[in-house]
């Protein structure tokens, strides 16, 4: 019988980047010996399927969320990548600071589903997405609880607290004076000596977020990220913020208008 081969070069893709991970297109050229338009028309077929999805920062392709038993993003959050895409790699490039997409996941909790982060250029540790950062130690997670109502913070809480590690634990006595400090400065901010993960290089980062609202709901947050050496919080607060902000209403307004 004879074999459809589409379909025999979709699978290998597939099959390599689930086993591989995030792959380029030299990488997945060499793997399958397929020509490099050949892999872009198969991985475009399969980014609209939402089986793939390309990341801003690198343009390596990673399992999408419609990838089965991937356990990979839901719906809206695949709604949030789609009509974010476009304004992070601007904003980065306008601000020439890395910038992260993260999406409510539930719970509380947000997910990097999306960056411009590249180590040459920003001296921060690239590989974010899927990472989930600390509700209230880090920026995202901070702008994300701010963007909430009072009674659906007080929500959120209730089943999140129980699940938080010790130091997430502790710094919950500080989160009103954290909610106090974005909601007079714009903007939220990791905490000092904070690192968001263990396997971390370079120099300790900074970064500033706000929260993604599309109407009321606040479905994510974005940052601004870099090496804290190289400038201080309220500098690149002053000089980007509000550029920041308007990176958000428009991605709520984008987002709003697919729901």
């Amino acid at each position: 019988m004879k074999l459809n081969r589409s379909i025999e070069r979709g699978l290998t893709v597939l099959e390599v980047i689930h086993t591989s991970g995030a792959s380029s297109l030299p990488f997945l050229a060499k793997q399958t010996g397929l020509s490099k338009p050949t892999l872009l028309r198969i991985c475009a077929t399969l980014e609209k399927r939402r089986w793939l999805t390309r990341r801003s920062s690198d343009g390596c392709f990673q399992l999408g969320s419609a990838f089965p038993q991937a356990g990979g993003m839901a719906d809206l959050v695949d709604r949030l990548v789609a009509v974010s895409k476009e304004e992070i790699v601007q904003l980065s490039r306008e601000t020439r600071l890395g910038v992260d997409l993260a999406a409510a996941i539930g719970g509380g909790r947000t997910e990097i589903v999306d960056t411009t982060r590249a180590f040459r250029t920003h001296g921060v540790y690239p590989d974010a997405v899927g990472f989930r950062p600390s509700p209230v130690l880090s920026a995202l997670g901070g702008a994300y609880l701010s963007g909430l109502s009072g009674p659906e913070r007080a929500t959120v809480l209730k089943e999140l607290v129980p699940r938080l590690p010790r130091e997430d634990a502790s710094a919950l006595l500080q989160l009103p004076k954290i909610l106090k400090f974005i909601a007079r400065n714009g903007y939220a901010t990791r905490a000092e000596g904070h690192w968001g993960r263990a396997v971390d290089y370079g120099e300790l980062p900074a970064a500033i977020a706000v929260p993604i609202l599309a109407g009321s709901e606040v479905v994510g947050a974005i940052n601004l990220v870099w090496n804290a050496s190289d400038q201080a919080v309220h500098a690149v607060a002053k000089r980007h913020l509000s550029r920041l902000q308007a990176t958000a209403d428009t991605i709520g307004r984008k987002y709003a208008a697919l729901s």
